[in-house]
């Protein structure tokens, strides 16, 4: 498999880690469409978050618990979590991931 974020993940490709958890890390977005954009991505690989919903629930809690960390971290109290599942929604990279993102950044 060839997946960009399984390689950021397991340290294979350079990224800078804003938070982790056990199941999960959080890194800038390369491509931001908000002064904050963080991508919160589970370390095993799921195609989307419904796959991830059903194949493994535990990861999915920790991955939306690191994403309110995440925004508490980078953000005052307004932001978003969202997820892209397939093509037609936007999803890019076949990996399920969360995008947290502001436009009103902590100072």
């Amino acid at each position: 498999m060839d997946c960009i974020f399984c390689k950021i993940t397991k340290g294979e490709l350079p990224a800078t880690f804003v938070a982790e958890s056990e199941h999960a890390v959080a890194f800038n977005d390369i491509s931001p469409r908000q002064p904050v954009h963080v991508l919160v991505v589970p370390r095993v690989h799921y195609t989307d978050v419904a796959e991830l919903a059903v194949a493994n629930p535990e990861v999915l809690a920790d991955v939306i618990q690191l994403g309110v960390r995440v925004a508490e971290l980078t953000s005052t109290s307004s932001f978003r979590l969202q997820f892209n599942t397939g093509l037609e929604a936007g999803q890019t990279v076949f990996h399920a991931h969360a995008h947290i993102t502001s436009t009103t950044p902590r100072a």
